[in-house]
């Protein structure tokens, strides 16, 4: 579809770089075009490339027209900015492998252009050359990834995907990929604009991208404070590039759409998959995402805890921190970042360490990992955890089903106990007292991950439930609402209790200072420690509330027709 009458200047948001790019080849000269190019040399691109180039030429990383020249690359490494000083994160260089696609580089200088083809040999853009330089495959990774570890998947990356010599210039995009299952779901920088302001005539829209995991209800606190305050939620899954021990793309949009259609505003919550090729940039990639919403039209930008995480090459909030380096007039898009959250059993909410002052033993931690690992072990999360329609989908789009030979999974049973469920090794339940010794990980197995979900799933309502309902035991002066068989064991209680401390006292009387036999007989000392116990424990029950004993609570010091304002005649 189409949009050309886009007015940003009425709009509340601009794209970045105050323009959005368009590097699509227009419809009626397309098929000249594509002629024209199987004239040309030609460089053979992955699906990863074909994707970027898709990105770029359809405005998603507005302001880039195309591969970065060295000047913009080595300012972007250095600085996180364009050699103008614009914000952008990450650079977005071609380096092309493969000993066909380096013969043709050999022969092409400033100011050629060059077809860039498919896996069919199908052109599907034109790149005019305009710079040409050397590629430093450790400068790139030290700089935009801080580390050279090939344990990082970025690195690993760049040392896989990229040759030695890089060409800039801007690109000319002739066909699109098709989107296969995401394709009826695909919204491109102009139709986004177009329907948040030109349709809906919004006037704020937040956008969240995710990852590698199902929908889940960490997702969803975020969402819904968002919109307490926007006008529209537009959310975007990513689809591809995914480290393969994730949930599959197609199941992850799935998820969402299950989520959204059963408890989302339908009107003001939009999906959309962004099909974009993983970096792995960490923090910088986190601002790289809030840019891309600022393409889509959003005003504001949803950054969790650990947003485009590395494992534990970066710090959890680093994705926070990075954004105190540009002010918010560069960024140009309002970034709201979210701690971690957890559901609290004790305020029976889902909280973050800023909201909630419960400790650990009345959580249950969303971990996306955890979620994972627990779907490979076959069990379902607590519905604080995930909803079951996103694990519907979750469930059988986790790759790889099922566990080893050996019974484990991709990570090691602690692990997810101790990601998902913080208190089970320190106390014997949810809320629970301290174990007497505390279990250690190599302790841990499948049945104690069994355990404490089995426990999560039975008690992380009842915590509050109970204390709710002891109150209300207290509280209510209605004591029609009140369960009569309550009163009525606690009268029984009472009663019995009261019968045991008498025969008690007829005991004391009786006793012996000394009794004749201690394996027989009990010394006055001994029955009246017994006594003392009872009448503690009679001390302990809780007492009958009747009707009558409550009305003592109800009083006025007016008649009541005064309350509601008549005057005494």
């Amino acid at each position: 579809m189409g949009h050309t009458n886009l007015n940003f200047d009425r709009y509340p948001q601009k794209p970045h770089g105050g323009k959005l790019v368009n590097q699509v080849v227009p419809a009626d000269k397309v098929r000249g075009e594509i002629e024209r190019a199987r004239t040309l040399p030609s460089i053979r691109v992955d699906l990863e490339a074909v994707i970027t180039i898709e990105m770029i030429a359809t405005g998603v990383l507005s302001p880039i027209t195309g591969f970065m020249k060295e000047n913009d690359y080595k300012s972007v490494l250095s600085n996180g900015r364009l050699a103008d000083g614009t914000v952008w994160p990450v650079p977005l260089s071609f380096a092309p492998i493969g000993n066909r696609n380096q013969e043709i580089i050999k022969q092409l200088k400033v100011g050629d252009q060059v077809a860039l083809t498919d896996y069919d040999n199908e052109p599907v853009a034109i790149l005019d050359i305009e710079d040409l330089f050397d590629y430093d495959k450790g400068e790139r990774s030290q700089k935009l990834f801080g580390t050279t570890d090939r344990n990082h998947p970025g690195v690993d990356s760049v040392y896989r995907r990229m040759g030695d010599v890089s060409l800039g210039g801007t690109l000319h995009l002739l066909k699109r990929v098709d989107w296969g299952p995401f394709e009826k779901l695909r919204q491109e920088p102009k139709d986004t604009w177009h329907m948040f302001y030109e349709e809906r005539k919004y006037r704020s829209v937040a956008g969240f991208i995710t990852g590698a995991n199902p929908m889940h209800r960490g997702h969803e606190y975020i969402h819904r404070n968002a919109l307490e305050q926007v006008d529209g939620l537009f959310l975007q899954p990513l689809v591809e590039m995914a480290k393969r021990e994730y949930v599959r793309h197609e199941y992850r949009v799935l998820a969402y759409r299950n989520v959204l259609e059963t408890y989302y505003p339908k009107e003001r919550a939009m999906l959309s998959p962004l099909r974009v090729t993983y970096i792995f940039a960490g923090p910088r990639e986190a601002v790289l995402h809030a840019l891309i919403m600022k393409n889509y039209g959003c005003t504001h930008a949803l950054i969790g805890r650990d947003h485009a995480g590395i494992g534990s090459f970066y710090d959890k909030y680093a994705s926070h921190s990075i954004f105190d380096e540009f002010t918010p007039d560069e960024l140009g898009i309002d970034i709201r970042l979210f701690h971690e959250v957890f559901y609290c059993t004790r305020c029976n909410c889902h909280a973050t360490t800023e909201t909630c002052p419960h400790d650990e033993r009345y959580r249950l931690v969303i971990s996306g990992t955890g979620i994972r690992e627990m779907l490979r072990h076959g069990i379902t999360p607590p519905k604080e955890v995930v909803r079951p329609e996103s694990i519907l989908a979750g469930m059988q789009g986790i790759q790889p089903k099922g566990v080893d030979a050996s019974g484990e999974s991709i990570q090691p049973v602690a692990k997810i106990i101790n990601g998902m469920y913080p208190y089970y090794k320190k106390y014997t339940r949810l809320g629970g007292i301290e174990r007497s010794v505390p279990l250690t990980d190599d302790q841990l197995c499948v049945r104690d991950l069994e355990v404490a979900t089995l426990d999560a799933r039975s008690h992380a309502n009842e915590i509050y439930t109970e204390i709710y309902e002891e109150y209300n035991r207290v509280l209510d002066h209605n004591r029609s609402i009140q369960p009569s068989w309550i009163q009525e064991a606690r009268r029984a209680l009472r009663n019995q209790q009261e019968r045991i401390i008498s025969d008690l006292e007829e005991k004391v009387d009786q006793a012996l200072d000394t009794a004749s036999d201690e394996f027989l007989y009990q010394d006055k000392a001994e029955a009246q420690r017994e006594l003392e116990a009872a009448k503690s424990l009679l001390q302990d029950i809780p007492k009958e509330l009747t009707r009558e004993r409550m009305q003592e609570r109800a009083w006025n010091p007016l008649p009541y027709k005064r309350y509601r304002g008549a005057d005494e005649e």
